[in-house]
């Protein structure tokens, strides 16, 4: 049974429904921070995947809101964005951009390494690491055919949606926890200039009326129309990003230019209005993405998937508790930016941002992590990968 986009919706906000319920009741899920949406997602994962093993019946959801729900949110975080905050968060974002790169690199020698443990094909670890676990779903869609036809690697595209899959949900997992260790561990607290950017601290009383709606309505749609022309533009020169990152780009580029163009027409920057837009295009497209997830399609290599996600996991933590938030400063962004770049190196930039809303509706904002994490995840990420990847497969052949 395949559902069609107002199905797909309602479910989703049903499962967003089950995520907040079960964070309510269960003190686990909400005292390390893990998002709604993930905790909704996984269970209703798991129910699709009870029925279609009791009662041989396949549940498959539409995809097309799923993606509208993120250019949403993206454009959202670049209305949000300030020129004051990318000037102050210049050094993090720096220091970030180097680490990241450099973890492209050992992700894939890990990855590579647990492959001739197991007698796998060392190819096949390039699959298990940043193909599948820093640039998700679609890079192992393109990189799958190569890996099978080039260099021999059998059950490519399984092998790396099943470890995208699994990433995916460590990286929304583990996140809130480690931000919550860090945070606790080193008494960090946010700075008192920080605005209700994503995620509204819980207790906020929110103040939403018809004219900022409307004003926050107006200006995601113009910014998604700039975004829609950029991606037009890079596609061109053959530089190709994704949508959600030439509409963030549109929502900077607005959100700088209109106090100037239509001075009366306030930009609702660090506004609960659009704080609110953001959480609503986030939790959904989290909870359709989660809840679309298919467990049983693993296959015979269970153990070997398993063992390199989990050493993968175990890495990527190490690696930012020791370095990476030593490296940023040791503060309360350095720890929100922890969280997020978890559930993007394990991930994908959603989760990151998820995570990262997670722990700041908890413990306070940081404009800063939501400045530095889309543009070193969703850009300087997944544009040094290729060439990563292409390097790493060139060295072990």
């Amino acid at each position: 049974m395949h559902l069609d986009d107002r199905q797909t919706i309602i479910v989703g906000i049903l499962v967003l429904f089950l995520g907040k319920y079960l964070n309510k009741r269960i003190n686990f899920l909400r005292q390390f921070n893990i998002p709604e949406p993930v905790t909704g997602g996984i269970v209703a994962s798991v129910i699709v995947g009870l029925i279609h093993f009791i009662f041989d019946f396949d549940i498959s959801f539409a995809k097309h809101y799923q993606s509208i729900f993120l250019v949403v949110f993206f454009t959202s975080i670049g209305l949000e964005t300030k020129i004051s905050s990318i000037i102050k968060g210049g050094r993090m974002l720096f220091a970030l951009t180097v680490l990241a790169i450099i973890y492209i690199f050992v992700q894939n020698y890990l990855g590579v390494f647990v492959s001739e443990l197991f007698g796998v094909n060392k190819n096949a670890g390039i699959l298990a690491g940043s193909a599948a676990l820093q640039g998700g779903h679609g890079n192992i869609v393109a990189w799958a055919p190569i890996l099978e036809e080039n260099f021999g690697v059998k059950n490519a595209l399984e092998i790396g949606m099943t470890v995208a899959t699994l990433g995916l949900i460590l990286g929304g997992i583990l996140g809130g926890p480690v931000a919550k260790f860090l945070i606790k561990h080193y008494k960090l607290t946010p700075s008192n200039d920080s605005n209700v950017a994503v995620g509204v601290k819980q207790g906020s009383t929110l103040m939403i009326d018809y004219d900022s709606f409307l004003k926050a309505i107006l200006m995601v749609a113009i910014s998604i129309g700039i975004g829609i022309y950029l991606k037009q533009l890079t596609d061109l020169i053959n530089f190709t990003l994704p949508l959600f990152v030439t509409c963030m780009f549109g929502g900077m580029l607005i959100a700088v230019i209109f106090p100037y163009i239509l001075p009366k027409l306030t930009c609702p920057p660090g506004s609960p209005t659009l704080a609110l837009v953001s959480d609503l295009s986030l939790g959904l497209f989290l909870a359709i993405a989660m809840m679309s997830l298919r467990f049983w399609e693993i296959g015979d290599q269970v153990v070997y998937l398993l063992s390199t996600v989990i050493i993968q996991a175990t890495a990527i933590v190490l690696f930012v508790v020791l370095i990476v938030f030593r490296v940023l400063g040791k503060n309360y962004d350095a720890a929100v930016i922890s969280a997020g770049y978890i559930g993007s190196g394990l991930g994908a930039t959603p989760t990151a941002m998820a995570n990262m809303a997670a722990v700041t509706q908890r413990y306070g904002a940081s404009p800063i992590a939501f400045v530095v994490i889309p543009i070193v995840a969703a850009f300087i990420i997944q544009v040094s990968n290729a060439i990563v990847i292409q390097t790493v497969l060139t060295l072990i052949n």
